[in-house]
């Protein structure tokens, strides 16, 4: 269903900025009503990786910088260490955002993997004990976007989901305000049954129950102050009927979902689709495991096969099992629902010389969007980004900003956003909020 609420008011002169002829800003009464209701501290404003525009991604100072902007939550990836430790990495390879890659006595850990169906080199956290771990340093993933971020390679170590957790007590106290926690397993199948360590031994890890015991441990099981999310099926269906109830622990769970059209494919990408359906299609018992969900996706068809992608969990009947029967909510990409289409040649908005804004909303919206809210799922879609090459134009063409972006998205009734820089996320609810009747903007603390 496509809503077409165009901007009615706004202040601060930033109507230009903001989105002339697209939806929308103002939300409809009954939504204004809600949102009101919920205040201030709704929707969450989710720090991606912590405040990752301004410091490397996954560390204790970008977690507290995230923190002090203003954002609800702070977001933790996590993989697991040899010794079985959970750390805080988006990616089990570590050269990307460390520098294990100079140091000459790890030179012999370094091999070709296939993780998720994708041929992979490097470094790998399975292969490192905690101990190794701790004498690396974070690096800046993609220093050509953000050079500014290159100034704090080396500083910071790698932490462990019970760092991430200390520190976010240490914060509460210093700010007085709860703070809420959004880890990611990564990689679930590949932990428990594909992947192998260095000299050819299973992994064997449910990251899963590791991630419910250190939340146990450190007396962190609050439901309004964790999310768990996956990319992956099985691993939440998992922890909704066996793993949280062994545990007494009952916390909401996302779903995530990758991009819907089927575009990126294993040996080069595996975003297109739910890897632990696709092993599972081929090793295991599908209807066991995914139980009536099989049949759903199937439509009287084949059901789970090799060949599933993440369109398949955008029916409205998918979305409806996946609220009924396990998770709270959805995390789907945005490209996915705010539809789009590629400009002939890029554009230069900002004026730098580089033209890297590729796409122009079509003002269309996925029908999955309204299907999911329909079916009282929480929606918290990702990333929102503010440097020139993540954004796109407006219909009307005008580029659209950050800020802009989060009061389009509040305006269609997300309830919440990842952001990389929280900042702006923050300033952009509170614009929506105002917009609506629901009170002041909130002043953040840096």
């Amino acid at each position: 269903m496509q809503r077409t609420t165009a901007i009615a008011s706004l202040s601060s002169g930033l109507i230009s900025a903001l989105a002339l002829n697209v939806a929308p800003v103002l939300a409809d009464d009954q939504r204004r009503g809600e949102t009101c209701l919920a205040g201030a501290e709704k929707p969450i404003v989710i720090g991606h990786r912590g405040a990752s525009g301004f410091r490397p991604e996954h560390t204790l100072e970008a977690y507290e910088l995230a923190v002090k902007q203003g954002a609800d939550f702070i977001e933790p990836d996590l993989v697991a260490t040899k010794d079985g430790v959970l750390i805080v990495r988006h990616e089990n390879e570590l050269s990307g955002t460390t520098d294990v890659d100079e140091r000459p006595e790890f030179a012999d850990r370094e091999t070709t993997k296939v993780i998720d169906g994708v041929p992979t080199s490097g470094w790998f956290s399975e292969d490192f004990t905690l101990e190794e771990i701790k004498t690396l340093r974070a690096e800046e993933r993609i220093p050509e976007t953000r050079p500014d971020n290159t100034q704090f390679d080396g500083q910071f170590e790698i932490p462990t989901l019970e760092e991430v957790i200390a520190l976010v007590r240490d914060l509460e106290k210093r700010i007085k305000r709860k703070i809420g926690i959004y880890p990611e397993t990564k990689h679930p199948t590949y932990f428990a049954k594909e992947g192998e360590f260095l000299d050819g031994g299973r992994i064997d890890m449910s990251l899963g129950e590791m991630l419910i015991e250190t939340l146990i441990d450190r007396d962190f099981t609050d439901p309004d102050r964790v999310f768990i999310q996956s990319f992956e099926v099985e691993n939440l269906l998992e922890l909704q009927n066996d793993i949280m109830p062994r545990f007494d622990v009952d916390l909401p769970l996302v779903q995530l979902l990758g991009d819907i059209t089927n575009a990126y494919q294993p040996p080069e990408s595996n975003f297109s689709a739910p890897y632990d359906m696709v092993y599972n299609a081929e090793n295991g018992d599908v209807t066991a495991i995914y139980g009536q969900l099989d049949g759903i996706i199937g439509g009287g068809g084949p059901g789970i096969t090799a060949e599933i992608d993440y369109s398949d969990l955008v029916s409205k009947a998918a979305l409806g099992y996946i609220a009924e029967h396990y998770a709270e909510g959805i995390g789907p990409w945005k490209d996915s629902f705010l539809l789009r289409e590629t400009l002939d040649e890029p554009i230069d908005a900002d004026g730098d010389g580089k033209a890297e804004i590729a796409t122009r909303l079509t003002g269309k919206v996925h029908d999955f969007l309204a299907q999911a809210i329909d079916a009282g799922l929480l929606v918290h879609p990702y990333t929102l980004r503010a440097e020139e090459e993540f954004l796109t134009l407006h219909p009307n063409g005008i580029p659209q900003t950050l800020t802009g972006e989060v009061v389009q998205l509040l305006g269609l009734g997300v309830n919440g956003f990842f952001t990389d820089q929280p900042v702006t996320g923050v300033e952009g609810r509170a614009l929506f909020l105002e917009a609506n009747g629901c009170g002041k903007r909130r002043s953040t603390t840096y």
